[in-house]
């Protein structure tokens, strides 16, 4: 496999033509977390910040490095992952916009067997429901958590990474047996020259998918069968829905067909900006995964949004606060 710029070239053993894959970026094993941070994940931080809503996941086998290149070591200034870097960015150009009040809340879920769970809950065996609305589609009952620093917004995380299901497996001794959703939501409010407050709301999901490969590699038997099963399931829907977002005689995107393409219907296709990380293994044994991958995050790109500024969205926290700060004054 040879990486170089903005393309993939892969060859398999014994054949004479590598197939070549073109993309927006590509990063070989010596890049650097911050550049990647930089030139993917910052753009779509930037945007969460004016009002529009925003997606980075990370796709691939297990063992590439997905939960690296989106965590990575948080306390290690050098090694930290997109996650982190995030937090900090958020805050660094809250602080520098003094035109604006803003507030900060956070959720993270993970979907583990065709279940969502809240993994900021007390009771963390609770099985919520997706609910549709005007905005989009929302878990119901999901733990949200005003924050105010980095910190916070980190201790959040921690606390929520130590509920996630992992498990060991032939190709990784602590792989990620479901898909997690980390959710930041910016709600600033302005005083336009009109005297009234203008309230913009952007999202920021990041997204840490389960690994896709073949169960006849990871060695999966009993629970971890099962697992597999349902992360098979979900990243094959997913797969179906990028197909049918670019077939153009396609009359119907199954969203419904599992929870996290639910999840993720206003990232594909909808009112968000999205960035699609592909990690890849560069063994000749992971010949096909790779290949899997390289198609599906091709296909990905040729997806096309439709962003907007959410402005003045009725249920913003930050309205209420001032409503409740007004009638406490009165």
């Amino acid at each position: 496999m040879i990486a170089k710029t903005g393309e993939v070239c892969v060859q398999k053993p014994g054949d004479e033509i590598p197939k070549v894959f073109t993309f927006d970026s590509v990063y070989d094993w010596n890049s650097e977390q911050e550049n990647i941070f930089t030139e993917t994940a910052y753009p779509i931080i930037n945007n969460v910040l004016q009002g529009y809503n925003g997606t980075i996941f990370a796709y691939g086998q297990t063992g590439t490095g997905k939960t690296f290149t989106i965590n990575g070591v948080p306390k290690d200034p050098h090694l930290r992952g997109i996650m982190p870097r995030s937090f900090e960015s958020i805050f660094k150009q809250i602080e520098c916009d003094s035109s604006k009040e803003y507030l900060v809340r956070a959720s993270y879920l993970e979907i583990y067997n065709e279940e969502i769970r809240d993994l900021l809950s007390k009771n963390g065996s609770k099985k919520l429901d997706l609910k549709d609305k005007d905005t989009g589609v929302y878990v119901k009952d999901l733990s949200t958590f005003v924050v105010k620093t980095p910190a916070d917004l980190m201790d959040v995380f921690n606390e929520g990474t130590l509920n996630r299901h992992v498990g060991a497996t032939n190709m990784n001794a602590e792989s990620s047996r479901s898909h997690s959703v980390f959710t930041i939501t910016v709600e600033s409010s302005q005083i336009k020259e009109d005297g009234k407050a203008h309230i913009m709301v952007g999202k920021l999901n990041i997204v840490d998918l389960a690994g896709s490969e073949r169960q006849s590699k990871t060695g999966a038997t009993g629970d971890r069968l099962k697992e597999a099963s349902k992360i098979n399931l979900s990243l094959s829907t997913l797969c179906h829905v990028i197909s049918s977002l670019i077939d153009p005689k396609c009359t119907y995107i199954p969203y419904r067909d599992s929870k996290l393409t639910r999840i993720l219907q206003d990232s594909l296709g909808g009112n968000t900006k999205t960035v699609m990380i592909a990690n890849l293994g560069p063994a000749d044994y992971n010949f096909e995964e790779t290949i899997s991958t390289l198609r599906y995050a091709s296909r990905a790109k040729a997806i096309e949004n439709k962003p907007r500024i959410n402005e003045d969205p009725k249920d913003a926290m930050i309205r209420e606060f001032h409503d409740e700060i007004t009638r406490l004054r009165q």
